[in-house]
């Protein structure tokens, strides 16, 4: 069987038709021998998104961007077709994030699948995500930098218009005049500049030789006071030890028999014959107190002016006395138990002198 030219022809084109359908869809990113399925995605901006770019999962290319139509009765935005393989577990949960696949600035579509309570089975709604670029994060950070830096031209520049220009040219010479001022002043003070740095030197050198002969004398002052310490110290410690020493004896000189004190300490009679003693004599001297006058009389120019002392001690004059006899006839008359002690009686010589009379 002969085919003609003219079948041979519509044969060819119809296939030339199949490779460029079959070509067109590859170059699309359609995958022709697997299954997919098509899901939904509404962005308000897909700004560098194009059809077939990829849509990837876990860094993994699952499929790609079929179609983008703009729905201007929704506030423009961009309804985005996507298919991707069909055994994928897209669900309710599954996000579709909008961001840069390359430092390049082209786009793509990452899926995050999360823990999805509800499986899609195609043609299902996204939920739309969009990840901040790198492009828009240098821009937020650089657009402010650029405004203030062009603010602080502008400011710059009218600085510098012709007034102000002037005024820094006026500060400009008004310093150099200074400058020059100050130079002649170095120059003209410069003898009395060298003697002062001099002064200050040879003041410093002084400080130090000073501050050598304090620390010196620091030093000895040290040592003198140790010193001193230490013979105190000794000297304080022999004069106890000396006391120490002599408490000893005198406490041994005590409680032997020797002395007076050592006596009377140890001897009982001795202590007796003394209590004796001084009880007989507090007994002569309260009959004194009592009766002044059975043992003494007090004469001066030749008058004789006799006294008594009462029990307090107190002397009595003699006008007293003769009330008190005049008073107690009997007590003047007894002679109490004391001690007697005769007295010659001198009244006769009249040279007025004291002396001594018993009753």
């Amino acid at each position: 069987m002969k085919i003609s030219k003219e079948i041979k022809v519509a044969l060819l084109g119809i296939v030339a038709l199949v490779i460029l359908y079959f070509g067109f869809m590859f170059l699309k990113g359609s995958d022709l021998f697997s299954d997919t399925r098509s899901y939904f995605v509404v962005y308000d901006n897909v700004d560098g998104l194009t059809v077939s770019n990829p849509v990837i999962l876990n860094g993994v290319q699952v499929g790609s961007v079929q179609n983008m139509t703009l729905m201007t009765e929704q506030n423009n935005n961009i309804l985005v077709k996507i298919e991707v393989l069909k055994n994928l577990q897209v669900g309710d949960s599954t996000i579709a994030a909008l961001g840069n696949s390359d430092l390049l600035g082209s786009k793509a579509i990452t899926l995050y699948l999360g823990n999805s309570q509800k499986i899609y089975q195609g043609d299902e709604k996204l939920i739309p995500y969009k990840e901040s670029s790198i492009t828009d994060i240098i821009s937020s950070k650089t657009v402010p930098i650029i405004d203030r830096v062009d603010t602080t031209l502008a400011r710059v520049n009218k600085l510098l218009d012709s007034e102000a220009k002037g005024n820094i040219q006026g500060i400009l010479a008004n310093t150099n005049k200074t400058t020059e001022a100050l130079n002649e002043m170095l120059r003209a003070n410069q003898q009395n500049i060298n003697a002062i740095m001099a002064n200050v030197n040879a003041l410093t050198l002084s400080l130090r030789q000073t501050e050598r002969q304090i620390n010196l004398l620091a030093r000895n002052m040290t040592e003198i006071t140790d010193t001193l310490k230490r013979a105190e110290f000794n000297k304080l410690v022999s004069n106890a030890n000396g006391a120490v020493s002599e408490l000893q004896t005198a406490v041994a000189r005590l409680n032997s028999d020797e002395g007076s004190i050592g006596k009377l300490m140890n001897d009982e009679q001795l202590y007796e014959n003394m209590n004796r003693s001084t009880e007989a004599l507090n007994l002569l001297l309260r009959d004194i107190q009592a009766y002044p006058k059975r043992y003494v009389n007090f004469s001066v120019f030749g008058r004789k002016d006799k006294y008594k002392v009462d029990a307090t001690g107190r002397v009595i004059g003699l006008d007293e006395v003769k009330d008190l006899q005049d008073q107690n006839p009997q007590e003047f008359r007894t002679v109490p138990d004391t001690v007697y002690v005769p007295v010659p009686d001198t009244s006769k010589t009249g040279k007025g002198a004291a002396g001594l009379k018993s009753n």
